[in-house]
C-alpha cells in the first residue's frame, strides 16, 4: 500500500460526507432526476386515477416546476436544455393539475412562450400523445401506434421486440392506449385547460394539419420520408371500420404488460413505461389489484430536496452509484491510505444483494435476453440487466475479493461473464441493456420527433469500455479462456473505430467529450494497449487542448446535440474529474494540466467534503439533460486519490 505524507484532509473530509449519506443497505442515495417531461406524466397518472398528492407534496411538486423554468417562460426537455413546447406545455398542465390558477404570473410566462410558437399543436409527439390520454387533444389529430405490430413474426424488421428495450416499453402501453382510444373522463378542470393551450377554439382545429405541425424546438430528428409513407398507410388502415385483428393485438399488449409488471415488481423499466402501465391498467381494469399495485410503487421514482419534489430518470440510481464509489475509495484508501474500510464493507453488501440471481422465466416470447449473473442500474427488484452495470458490479467484486469479510464467490461470477459474452455485437461493442436486434435503418421509423437513435440499441463506447475492464479484470483471475480474449480484442477494435479524428471519443450518457474520452482511454488500457500509443496519446493532447483557464474542465449539455466540444464558463468538478483520470491513466500524472487540475478540484471542495452543485453531467438520447448527483462526491475523490 502506498501510504504518502501529503495531507489528505480533504479526502478524509469527502469520505466523511458519504459516510453520513450511505444507506444502511449500503447504497448511496442521489438525485437522478432532470427531465421535465416525467413529473408531468406522473401528476396525470394520479390525476386520471383520482389519487393526487396531498396539498403538501402538490406545493412541493410546484415548487420544483417554478425552480426549473426557464428565463423566457418555457421548459426545457431536460432542466438546462433550452425550451421546447412538448415539455412547456405538459408542465403548464400539470400546474394547471396541481391547483395553479391561469392567471399565475408564470403560468402566463409560459403560456405565451408556447403559444407564440402554435400551441399544443407544435408539440412534439410525445406531448400530443399524452394529452390525448387527458382528453386534452384529439386521437385524430396522432399518427397511427398501432398495436397490430406486436402480431406481426419477430422475423420482421419492425417487429417491436427488435426495438431498443425503453422505446418499445414505452410505445407498448401507447399501442394499447392508441387502440383502444383511452382518455380521461372530460370535467370541468380539464375543459378549462384545453382552451388555454391552443391557439384557436378546441372545437375549429383542424386535427388532421396538426399531425404535421411540430414547432422548430421539438424537431429535432424530423419524420423521414419512410416514416411519412408508413403513416399514410397506417391512417388508411385506421380508417377501415373492420379491423379485425385489433381485439387480438390489444390482449398481445395487454398479456406483455403484464408481464413487464410482474417481472419488475411493478417499477418498470423507467418513469414513462411505469405511468403508461399504469393508466391502461387503469382503463382496462378501472380500481383493479394492478391499479392498485402500481399506484403503490409510483412514490418509488420520486425524489425531493430543498428544490422541491420530482421525478427521477429511473426508481433510483444505487448500484451505479455505488460501484463508482467502492472504486473511488478503493483508490483513496490504497494510494493516499484513507481510512473507508467501513464504507467499503457496506456499499460490498449492496453489491452482493443487488446481483441477479436468475434468468426472468418465459423470456424468449416476451423478447427478454438472459439475466442471471447480471447488475441493474438501480435495485434487484428493478432487475432489467445493464451491460455497464454489469461490467462495473463485476469489477467492484473482484476488486474487494481480500478486502471484505464476505466476498462474492467467483462462481458466482462466471455467470456474469457468461452474460458480457452473450451481450457482444458483431461489430465488437456493446449496447447498454440487450444486443442490438434491428437493422440501422429502423431510425427512419423514429416517430419521436425530440429524441435521437432510440429504435434500437446502439453498440456505444461507455458500455464497450467498461466491458472490456471488467474481462480484463476477469482475465487476471481466471486466465486462459479464449473466448474472454477474443470478445477484448474485438472490443478493442470496436473502441478504435469509435475514436473521433481529434482523438477524442463522443460521450452518449455523459457530457461529453470528456465522459467519452475517459472511456475511450480506460477501456483501450484494459485491453493492453500502452499508455504510449498514439491513439492514446492523441486521446490525452485532446483533454489538454480543452482545460479551461481556470484548470478545471467543462462542457455544456449542447456540446451533445452538436456533436462538438463547447465549454462552460467555467470548470465543472465532474467534468474536470474525468479528464484527470484519463490524462493520469495515459501517464501524464506529472503534466503542468493535472498540477492545474488538482488545484482546480481542491479549491473547489465544499468545507462539508463535497463540492458545489454544476451544470448536469448526464445526457440520453443526445438531447436530454439529466442529474446525476452522487457524480460531484464520488469522482473528485477518485481523481484525486490518483492524480495527486
Amino acid at each position: 500500500m502506498n501510504v504518502p505524507s501529503a495531507d489528505i484532509s480533504h479526502l478524509e473530509r469527502a469520505a466523511d460526507y458519504l459516510r453520513v449519506h450511505q444507506l444502511d443497505t449500503g447504497a448511496l442515495p442521489g438525485d437522478y432526476s432532470g427531465p421535465m417531461f416525467l413529473l408531468p406524466m406522473y401528476v396525470g397518472t394520479l390525476y386520471a386515477t383520482g389519487e393526487m398528492p396531498d396539498e403538501a407534496q402538490q406545493a412541493d411538486m410546484v415548487k420544483y416546476i417554478r425552480g426549473a423554468q426557464n428565463p423566457d417562460g418555457g421548459f426545457g426537455l431536460g432542466e438546462e436544455n433550452p425550451s421546447c413546447v412538448f415539455t412547456s406545455v405538459l408542465n403548464y398542465v400539470t400546474m394547471r393539475l396541481l391547483g395553479v390558477e391561469r392567471h399565475d404570473e408564470d403560468l402566463q410566462r409560459c403560456r405565451k412562450w408556447f403559444m407564440d410558437r402554435g400551441g399544443a399543436l407544435a408539440s412534439a409527439s410525445w406531448g400530443k400523445f399524452f394529452l390525448a390520454i387527458m382528453n386534452l387533444y384529439d386521437y385524430r389529430g396522432l399518427h397511427p401506434v398501432p398495436p397490430e405490430l406486436w402480431l406481426l413474426p419477430y422475423e420482421a424488421p419492425l417487429h417491436p421486440g427488435r426495438m431498443w428495450c425503453h422505446a418499445r416499453m414505452v410505445y407498448l402501453p401507447m399501442s394499447w392506449m392508441y387502440g383502444a382510444r383511452a382518455q380521461v373522463p372530460l370535467d370541468g378542470l380539464l375543459s378549462a385547460i384545453r382552451e388555454e393551450i391552443h391557439p384557436i377554439a378546441y372545437s375549429r382545429i383542424d386535427w388532421k394539419a396538426a399531425r404535421d405541425t411540430v414547432a422548430p424546438e421539438d424537431a429535432y430528428t424530423p419524420l423521414s420520408m419512410p416514416m411519412k409513407v408508413a403513416n399514410k398507410a397506417l391512417h388508411a388502415y385506421e380508417r377501415s371500420p373492420l379491423k379485425p385483428m385489433r381485439p387480438k393485438a390489444l390482449e398481445e399488449c395487454l398479456r406483455q404488460i403484464r408481464y413487464e409488471d410482474e417481472i419488475t415488481n411493478y417499477v418498470c423499466i423507467g418513469p414513462v413505461n411505469k405511468p403508461y402501465n399504469t393508466l391502461v391498467w387503469h382503463f382496462a381494469e378501472p380500481g383493479g389489484e394492478r391499479v392498485r399495485k402500481h399506484l403503490e410503487r409510483m412514490p418509488d421514482y420520486l425524489w425531493s430536496d430543498r428544490r422541491g419534489t420530482r421525478v427521477n430518470g429511473y426508481n433510483n440510481s444505487q448500484l451505479w452509484d455505488t460501484a463508482f464509489a467502492i472504486q473511488a475509495l478503493k483508490a483513496a484508501k490504497d494510494k493516499r491510505g484513507l481510512q473507508v474500510d467501513d464504507l467499503i464493507e457496506k456499499a460490498h453488501d449492496y453489491l452482493d444483494h443487488s446481483q441477479i440471481p436468475e434468468d426472468p422465466p418465459d423470456a424468449e416470447a416476451h423478447y427478454r435476453c438472459p439475466s442471471k449473473g447480471g447488475w441493474p442500474f438501480s435495485n434487484l427488484e428493478h432487475g432489467w440487466p445493464i451491460t455497464d452495470c454489469t461490467s462495473e458490479g463485476l469489477k467492484c467484486a473482484l476488486l474487494l475479493q481480500d478486502e471484505v469479510k464476505n466476498p462474492i464467490d467467483l462462481e458466482r461470477l462466471k455467470p456474469a461473464v457468461d452474460l458480457l459474452l452473450y451481450w457482444q455485437n458483431e461489430n465488437g461493442g456493446w449496447a447498454s441493456y440487450e444486443r442490438t436486434r434491428g437493422p440501422a435503418w429502423l431510425e427512419k421509423f423514429n416517430p419521436s420527433d425530440i429524441f435521437h437513435e432510440i429504435m434500437i440499441d446502439y453498440p456505444y463506447t461507455e458500455c464497450s469500455s467498461a466491458v472490456l475492464q471488467g474481462l480484463a479484470a476477469w482475465r487476471e483471475v481466471s486466465p486462459g479462456d479464449p473466448r474472454v480474449d477474443k470478445a477484448i480484442e474485438r472490443g478493442k477494435d470496436f473502441i478504435l473505430s469509435k475514436q473521433e479524428a481529434d482523438g477524442s471519443w463522443f460521450g452518449s450518457w455523459g457530457v461529453c467529450y470528456t465522459y467519452g474520452t475517459w472511456f475511450g482511454v480506460w477501456g483501450l488500457l484494459a485491453a493492453g494497449m500502452d499508455p504510449s500509443a498514439p491513439q492514446i496519446q492523441k486521446a490525452a493532447d485532446f483533454v489538454e487542448s480543452i482545460q479551461l483557464a481556470d484548470g478545471g474542465w467543462g462542457e455544456t449539455i449542447d456540446s451533445c446535440a452538436q456533436k462538438r466540444s463547447i465549454p462552460t464558463d467555467e470548470g465543472q468538478a465532474v467534468m474536470t474529474s474525468w479528464a484527470l483520470l484519463t490524462l493520469v491513466k495515459a501517464g501524464r500524472k506529472d503534466s503542468e494540466a493535472v498540477k492545474r487540475g488538482v488545484t482546480f478540484l481542491r479549491e473547489r471542495q465544499l468545507d462539508n467534503g463535497t463540492w458545489p452543485e454544476e451544470h448536469i453531467a448526464g445526457v440520453f438520447n443526445k438531447t436530454c439533460s439529466i442529474t446525476y448527483d452522487n457524480y460531484r462526491r464520488v469522482f473528485p475523490v477518485w481523481a484525486l486519490a490518483l492524480a495527486e
